[in-house]
């Protein structure tokens, strides 16, 4: 991801809800109840690390049991640590006491929670990088040293790998108005980050690369999911066994879910954008624009989605009133710059959401030669008499306007497509009228009425007028 754009707009949940999610989590839960269990004759390691000789003490306090249970136990309390929840007083005795964090996370605001939250899913993050603990006991040296080459790891390309999978995982979510309530597929969100977007077959080298990816992620989202960050549904163990073992029971080979299935949490949409915003990317957010001005809304929700354009909308009107605030996004609409068109759309597009009260406003910009035509729609869905008929070349703008709009708002989409060829069916002499439209975008539309209509006499009629339009700009 570049993070010269921004990126689509999120809905995120009330940070009260976002709240009592962190504190629910297994890892920010566990890590609590460690820091309340510490005490003076709690003791840690050169590293902070809880000492050995207490872990099954702690894993017991945590009701953790089995094989992992210190492990568990371990990197609760690393997060203790890392969040500030647990201070260590003395690093020579090693000695601890409960850190000024503990309190945030029953007395501090949810933005306290949160912010306590963010620091243990960085820490989580970080472990779900690095490699089978088993893995880099063999590989160290002599001196204590870990060797990188002997693993075949590289800290910081794997670092990125999965920022990189995160960062895509929250474009999946929110791009197209995305609820995040389907769940991604991991080979799709492995190849996201594998296969070339000008690749059209993968080669069986980018395949197996990808495989091992799926892999990979299948341990990190494992271990990501009880900080909160993921719903995941694991790769089937059935696909991992040796070729030559039968199955436990019958297996379908369509069903993509059993590849593993990953879900950004409400909690793991606030924890990634918060990381993107660190990291230099603008993540908008519905409800930002709510108290600016007009001209901010407009241009804001150019690139949004229509859903999170409407929503966005719906917040920036509640806190007005109807005629005031029409009037406000009519004069923000005006404009001869490339923008205007799509401020005008999204202009029409707030103005469905205003009931009666705004009339007044609609009428005082009939006889606007920008505003007039939307005005004249929007007062005649409503049935509102004594609309005037609009004279013709206030139609023909409006036309232009209108298709540079969606053209602006999604290119050549299957959408305008179809306008394009109903407007042509419709009026047998479109063409030799839209050239003479005083419109900046008028060349524009005609170009791409010609590259969109299907019809070669059709789109070559078109191509002409747009020439003709061109010469009268230039002229």
């Amino acid at each position: 991801m570049s993070d010269s754009s921004p990126l689509p707009p999120v809905r995120l949940h009330p940070e009260a809800e976002l709240a009592r999610a962190a504190l629910s989590t297994p890892v920010l839960s566990r890590a609590a109840r460690l820091a309340r269990w510490a005490g003076p004759d709690t003791r840690v390691d050169a590293g902070g690390g809880l000492a050995e000789e207490q872990l099954p003490a702690a894993a017991e306090l945590l009701g953790l049991t089995g094989d992992d249970a210190a492990a568990y136990a371990s990197e609760a309390w690393r997060v203790a640590v890392d969040t500030g929840l647990v201070e260590i007083v003395d690093e020579e005795a090693g000695t601890v006491r409960a850190g000024d964090e503990l309190k945030l996370l029953t007395g501090g605001s949810p933005q306290d929670v949160l912010t306590v939250w963010l620091a243990a899913l960085e820490t989580v993050i970080a472990d779900a990088a690095v490699p089978d603990l088993d893995d880099l006991v063999d590989a160290l040296d002599e001196g204590g040293e870990i060797d990188f080459s002997s693993l075949d790891w590289d800290p910081e390309a794997e670092a990125e790998f999965l920022d990189g999978v995160l960062g895509n995982l929250y474009l999946l979510t929110v791009s197209e108005d995305g609820s995040g309530e389907s769940p991604v597929p991991l080979p799709a969100l492995a190849a996201s980050v594998i296969v070339p977007d000008d690749m059209g077959e993968p080669t069986n080298d980018v395949l197996e690369q990808v495989s091992d990816a799926m892999m990979r992620l299948d341990d990190q989202f494992r271990a990501l999911e009880p900080i909160g960050l993921v719903a995941y549904r694991p790769v089937d163990e059935a696909l991992m066994a040796d070729a030559d073992e039968e199955p436990a029971a019958p297996v379908d080979d369509t069903d993509v879910s059993r590849y593993g299935m990953v879900r950004l949490t409400p909690l793991g949409v606030y924890g990634l954008r918060a990381r993107l915003l660190e990291a230099g990317f603008a993540a908008p957010v519905v409800g930002e624009l709510a108290d600016k001005g007009a001209d901010a809304l407009l241009d804001g929700t150019a690139r949004f989605g229509r859903s999170a354009a409407r929503a966005e909308t719906e917040q920036w009107l509640a806190r007005r009133e109807p005629l005031a605030a029409a009037r406000e996004l009519l004069a923000a609409a005006r404009g001869a710059d490339a923008g205007g068109p799509l401020r005008r759309l999204r202009c029409q597009q707030a103005l469905s959401l205003v009931g009666l009260e705004a009339e007044p406003a609609l009428r005082e910009v009939l006889d606007d030669p920008e505003l007039g035509g939307l005005a004249r729609v929007w007062l005649s869905e409503r049935g509102a008499a004594g609309v005037p008929a609009p004279p013709e070349e206030m139609v023909f703008w409006l036309t232009v306007d209108t298709l540079a709009a969606q053209l602006a708002a999604e290119g050549n989409s299957e959408e305008l497509r179809a306008l394009v060829e109903g407007l042509a069916a419709q009026h047998s002499g479109f063409f030799a009228a839209a050239w003479r439209v005083e419109h900046p975008a008028t060349a524009e539309v005609l170009d791409a009425m010609g590259r969109l209509h299907p019809d070669k006499k059709v789109a070559k009629e078109a191509r002409k007028a747009a020439f003709k339009a061109r010469s009268q700009q230039a002229g």
